[in-house]
């Protein structure tokens, strides 16, 4: 049953919107369509009522603020209160360009049964489907994705938002609220601005299963191996020509074959292909490189390295250029220290019944650059599954209880 009806018509609304980033632009945001929820999130946080609504039409991001409510009532109006005592919530309104987020037709499956009752979503091939039994679950007619990633949790921190601007009497500390375009292609605090937001200690919520208080991302670096041949005629090709396409696939079998994703789990790290573009004369691949240990990613980036310069020495100086470059760290290096953040959100999860866990991410988000530009950031599960696909699916109990974590996090502390 829907308890919690605003919630999940601001979610339909929502993701009724296309915001599907690119990695095949260079302009901020990476499509311009991310605007069109972004102007709706600022025309619905001013009409509510929040503080310093700032849409960054440049950048594609909004910030605003909701000030403190003390036990007694009293409205507080201290300039420094947000970086002193307030807390922030962070995402993202890009969905991911793996899959269309065009015209999204969510389907609801009423009082799951455990069945494959969707012709979609399969139990066998999806087994977490078990634990939804007797939930409610919105899923999409399978062409595109569902966009609960993030648009999830843009609608949780609106209802919570919308909670506090219309309970008055309900005391909180001071809460700071971000959205931001193209986390999906690793670009989404590109050009956050921390003093704008206010918040010193914030969380992402970005995450899935209600419960998740993550603080261990994987450290991640992007490589693009650009190999350089030579192509002649095939009939008098001998000692001459270069085949840059083989020359690629030689490089990738230089890489571990067993430390690819599909081989690996938990905290282990890989490298991945995520694409190639080669023919005689040239070859273009990008990987993606991810550890969660420190030292075994610098490894792994000197081994990408180390497969260029072995090929070099056997076709020549020049024929295969690796520039690898930092994407984002593991956050646990810093919130280690400060878990008391994870605490308090795990305190307001066991007072609404749930059991509060932790497992290293195996990926990042926004709240893995925020740490290590000085806004603490832990991740929050959403009530979202099976992100990026034309599976993704969300539970509305779930997703209510997320919300509702939200506002537990904020009236508490």
């Amino acid at each position: 049953m829907i308890k919690n009806k605003a919630l999940i018509e601001r979610f339909l609304r929502y993701a009724a919107i296309d915001t599907q980033s690119s990695e095949e632009t260079d302009t901020v945001p990476s499509t311009m369509k991310q605007h069109d929820l972004a102007k709706l999130l600022y025309e619905e946080l001013t009409e509510l009522g929040a503080s310093e609504v700032v849409y960054d039409r440049e950048n594609c991001v909004i910030y605003a603020k909701i000030p403190e409510v003390k036990a007694d009532g009293e409205v507080s109006a201290e300039k420094d209160q947000y970086a002193a005592l307030g807390i922030g919530f962070i995402s993202h309104m890009d969905t991911s360009n793996a899959c269309s987020g065009a015209n999204v037709k969510p389907r609801f499956l009423y009082d799951y049964d455990g069945t494959d009752a969707l012709g979609l979503l399969s139990p066998e091939e999806f087994p977490e489907l078990k634990n939804h039994i007797g939930e409610d679950l919105i899923a999409t007619d399978g062409t595109t994705l569902l966009g609960a990633d993030d648009k999830a949790g843009v609608a949780e921190i609106m209802n919570m938002a919308e909670y506090f601007l219309t309970h008055p009497e309900a005391p909180h500390c001071p809460i700071c609220i971000a959205f931001t375009p193209d986390e999906e292609i690793g670009c989404g605090v590109d050009h956050f601005n921390v003093e704008q937001f206010g918040a010193k200690r914030a969380f992402t919520v970005d995450g899935s299963e209600f419960g998740a208080v993550e603080f261990e991302t994987f450290n991640a670096a992007a490589a693009k191996i650009t190999v350089t041949g030579r192509s002649v005629h095939p009939g008098s090709a001998k000692g001459l020509m270069k085949n840059a396409s083989i020359i690629a696939m030689e490089y990738n079998a230089l890489l571990p074959a067993d430390e690819r994703p599909e081989c690996t789990e938990g905290r282990e790290g890989f490298y991945m292909l995520m694409e190639v573009h080669s023919d005689c004369e040239k070859a273009v691949m990008k990987y993606i490189i991810r550890d969660h240990d420190k030292e075994i990613f610098e490894q792994r980036k000197k081994t990408a390295a180390t497969a260029a310069e072995t090929l070099n020495r056997k076709y020549g100086e020049g024929t295969v250029e690796a520039e690898i470059t930092d994407s984002y760290y593991n956050m646990a290096e810093i919130l280690k220290d400060h878990m008391e953040l994870v605490h308090e959100a795990e305190e307001a999860i066991r007072s609404l019944g749930g059991k509060p866990f932790s497992e290293p991410v195996r990926g990042g988000t926004d709240g893995s650059r925020l740490t290590f530009m000085g806004v603490l950031c832990p991740n929050l599960g959403t009530g979202g599954y099976n992100y990026h696909s034309r599976f993704e699916y969300a539970s509305v109990q779930e997703m209510e209880l997320c919300a509702e974590t939200l506002i537990r996090i904020a009236g508490t502390r």
